[in-house]
């Protein structure tokens, strides 16, 4: 990679909007494919004759790969440049997009889909740092973290449509192939567009040990919740890889205090304003995931849409994510504090879920689901475009990569963790009806109206604790982010001295 593509310090870069485009593009083709695959997992695993006890891995080798390798995606970004990251994270994404698509059995499957895992963990942090380097102006920068939180936000409902339409109209395989094209104009764009600011490498030795416990760590913290959620929380191994985990990073925040170029700065999560957006997002997605899971069950087994009707009827989650996202939080980051958007959005979602507490098997689309998909949406974007500015402000630019694979780790996390907590929480309740009721069935159509009031019991058991779950979001985010708008209030950093933290800092 050249190294005439930066920028002089302090000037805007003049193809900035240019550059977003491609990042954004980047950013969607990911977040697709969080939710794209779920969909075409039944087809895939007919072709490929994947058992069911198996099938759980073509979701999980992805998420064990992205989410243990992320915090050494963000620092690699940092170490070799993030603009370079960047289109080798889109060229490794689509190489093994290209391999999942070919795939002959499970065993190419599953390695395909771990590979997508490693390239997404370097691209993830370095499109989000690359953002945080180029847009440095309040205003700007309000508009891209806009554009950038509505994709981040919605683009897995638009994975549910687009998944849907290429599973009944095309074949499973164009699942992984539709990402190609995607790779290769961002690819392209990114390699003649970014310049990146001159200086914003850091350019320190590799914190081995610090990247060999994160990994295992991580991995053992998301292998644990999928454990959990297919074979329970007392198995034996499910405890032993929460204890692992938790040894593991416990070494490894210990280490990272110690050693003189560590692979996550401890200044980067003990400030109180990332390490509440940190925590609220990782709450937020909680709930989120859960939701789409239960949603897509509903919609297809309990009222019988088709799998592109179900893609559909989440449009007005993606339309209400957008607005909330471009126009409310846009417009009001550079006026008024991100906790004033962030904790009311979270509360403004907690509302849409609380609506879907009152599900029935029944339940009118227009009357019920319509509104608390439209509330949801424009909560989350509301809260989403701030957070992932604020989480990325006030870091050095040499921490950039790390401080926003971080937004990524605590979205990965919460995904697992809403997946298998909410998951396990709605079987539960579903048994429990089933076997309350089951009794006075006689007939066989009585008998299936009661299993299907038995998953929409399980749904709304389930919802009720995301609606806790993201009320504890926003009481979050009102008091730990204590930040000003741009330009405002500094408030104390963790490193003792006054920072002025919604202040974008350009690189030096």
């Amino acid at each position: 990679m050249s190294e005439t593509a930066v920028k002089a310090p302090g000037v805007p870069d003049s193809n900035r909007w240019k550059a977003l485009i491609f990042i954004a593009l980047a950013q969607l083709m990911v977040v697709l494919d969080a939710t794209i695959v779920n969909i075409a997992l039944p087809s895939a695993q007919q072709d490929l004759g994947i058992s069911d006890g198996n099938r759980q891995w073509v979701v999980t080798a992805y998420a064990l790969a992205f989410g243990g390798l992320l915090l050494f995606g963000g620092r690699i970004a940092d170490l070799w440049g993030r603009k370079r990251a960047f289109v080798i994270g889109l060229t490794g994404f689509a190489a093994a997009s290209a391999l999942g698509g070919a795939a002959t059995n499970e065993a190419m499957m599953f390695g395909a889909r771990a590979l997508q895992g490693v390239f997404g963990a370097l691209l993830a942090p370095a499109a989000l740092s690359l953002l945080a380097v180029m847009f440095t102006d309040a205003k700007e920068r309000a508009k891209a973290f806009g554009i950038y939180g509505a994709i981040a936000g919605g683009g897995g409902a638009v994975g549910l449509i687009l998944g849907g339409f290429l599973t009944e109209y095309l074949d499973w395989r164009w699942t992984f192939f539709v990402n190609i094209p995607f790779a290769v104009v961002a690819a392209a764009g990114a390699w003649y567009v970014i310049r990146e600011p001159e200086g914003g490498r850091n350019r320190s030795s590799l914190d081995i040990p610090g990247v060999i416990l994160s990994t295992l760590g991580l991995v053992a913290l998301v292998y644990g919740f999928t454990r959990a959620e297919s074979d329970g929380w007392s198995d034996s191994l499910t405890v032993g890889m929460f204890v692992a985990s938790a040894v593991l990073l416990v070494a490894f925040v210990a280490v990272e205090a110690k050693v003189k170029a560590p692979l996550l700065p401890l200044r980067v999560v003990t400030d109180r304003n990332r390490g509440g957006i940190y925590l609220s997002l990782g709450l937020a997605i909680i709930g989120m995931f859960g939701l789409f899971l239960f949603l897509t069950y509903y919609l297809q087994i309990v009222q019988g849409y088709s799998p592109v009707k179900t893609g559909f009827a989440f449009l007005p989650m993606i339309v209400g994510m957008i607005t909330g996202s471009t126009q409310i939080g846009t417009r009001l980051m550079t006026r008024v504090a991100p906790r004033l958007l962030m904790g009311p959005g979270f509360l403004l979602a907690a509302v849409g879920m609380l609506l879907l507490t009152q599900l029935e098997v029944d339940s009118s689309y227009a009357a019920l689901l319509l509104p608390a998909m439209l509330l949801l949406g424009l909560g989350m974007g509301t809260a989403f475009m701030p957070a992932m500015s604020l989480a990325t402000m006030g870091v050095k630019p040499q921490d950039s990569g790390v401080a926003s694979a971080m937004v990524n780790t605590s979205q990965q996390v919460g995904g697992a963790i809403g997946t298998a907590l909410l998951n396990t929480i709605a079987a539960s309740a579903t048994t429990s009806y089933v076997a309350d009721h089951i009794g006075g069935a006689a007939t066989r159509s009585q008998q299936q109206l009661v299993q299907l009031e038995g998953m929409v019991e399980g749904y709304t058991s389930a919802i009720w604790f995301a609606v806790g779950i993201l009320v504890a979001a926003s009481v979050i985010a009102f008091t730990f982010v204590n930040a000003g708008k741009p330009g405002s209030t500094p408030v104390a950093s963790s490193e003792g001295a006054e920072e002025e933290l919604p202040v974008p800092v350009v690189a030096h």
